[in-house]
């Protein structure tokens, strides 16, 4: 055997371990690829049925969100004629009540001026001072 034969003894056997040592970390590589395919495929048979219980559970929030949507224009539409119904009482019934109340607390304060007056024994003098008048 010549010194070439030899060499390419050498590499050929160097070859085949290299091969062998490669060979391993490629099988668990397909291996590792098998399983994940499996999984993905039975997660996409889970995901099914989880994306049709989404779709209706949207279905039925939107329509929830419809029937929130018209509650909350009639509650606008109730606020609205509420304030328009305050300003037509304030503006048709504010400055009579307010002359009312006015009339109502002096009328009570000169009856109360007089009761006190007549209480007191007082003459008709005394009775004009206590309300007011300079005669």
């Amino acid at each position: 055997m010549s010194p070439t034969q030899i060499a390419a003894l050498i590499a050929a056997g160097a070859f085949v371990l290299l091969v062998l040592l490669l060979a391993i970390p490629l099988l668990k590589l397909a291996r590792t690829l098998d399983e994940a395919t499996v999984a993905i495929r039975k997660a996409h048979e889970n995901t099914d049925p989880l994306l049709h219980g989404a779709n209706d559970t949207i279905t039925h929030v939107n329509t929830q969100l419809e029937r929130v949507d018209g509650i909350t224009a009639n509650a606008q539409a109730v606020s609205g004629n509420v304030s328009a119904l305050s300003s037509v009482f304030t503006a048709t019934l504010g400055g009579p009540l307010v002359k009312t109340a006015a009339l109502s607390y002096g009328v009570s304060k000169a009856v109360r001026a007089r009761r006190k007056a007549k209480a007191e024994g007082t003459n008709k003098h005394v009775l004009r001072r206590v309300r007011g008048g300079k005669r």
